[in-house]
């Protein structure tokens, strides 16, 4: 059976825009502004409704917003069409983010999907041009106290101290099972 090259390019493109798209999200919410320099090209541009430029000028608002509304935040990237032709290539990608508030018990949620205009320049897929578009967002209450011991589990950072980063993975804890 012969390789069709040009399908297993196609998909190979496809995986690595889908990479930068991702490494936007974990980057957000890990506070990793390398990681979300990687999701775009130097010169690319950013609407993202509070703030329209450069990834630079985008990344220092994005942390600070963060930083200074929320003690938590998860950035869902869900559905993703990706239209490729040439170097060129338009991706839509639905979104879902949470965040949770300083205070008040509370957590915002919100739904949107990306629209990306993303090239392949020097053999790089990346964010040429994105639009954030928000179609909903609300509010949840937060869980009572004492309905998820949060001291059982390891806990995330917003820096390179998180368990994502740890290569190899090793669990550092005892073992530990409920009793009965």
């Amino acid at each position: 059976m012969a390789i069709d090259e040009a399908a297993l390019q196609r998909l190979l493109d496809k995986e690595e825009i889908r990479e930068a798209v991702l490494k936007y999200s974990r980057g957000t919410d890990r506070h990793d502004e390398d990681l979300m320099r990687q999701a775009y090209h130097p010169d690319a541009r950013d609407d993202h409704g509070g703030y329209i430029g450069g990834p630079e000028g985008l990344i220092q608002y994005v942390n600070a917003v963060h930083t200074d509304n929320w003690r938590a935040h998860h950035h869902f990237v869900t559905n993703m069409t990706i239209e490729i032709e040439g170097d060129v290539a338009h991706c839509e990608t639905y979104s879902l983010v949470t965040l949770a508030r300083h205070e008040g018990g509370m957590i915002d949620v919100g739904a949107g999907r990306y629209m990306d205009r993303c090239e392949k320049r020097g053999g790089k897929w990346a964010i040429a041009e994105r639009i954030n578009i928000v179609e909903y967002v609300g509010l949840l209450p937060e869980a009572s106290e004492g309905s998820v011991d949060y001291d059982m589990f390891v806990r995330g950072a917003w820096d390179r101290s998180d368990p994502s980063y740890m290569r190899p993975l090793k669990l550092g804890r005892p073992d530990r099972s409920p009793q009965q």
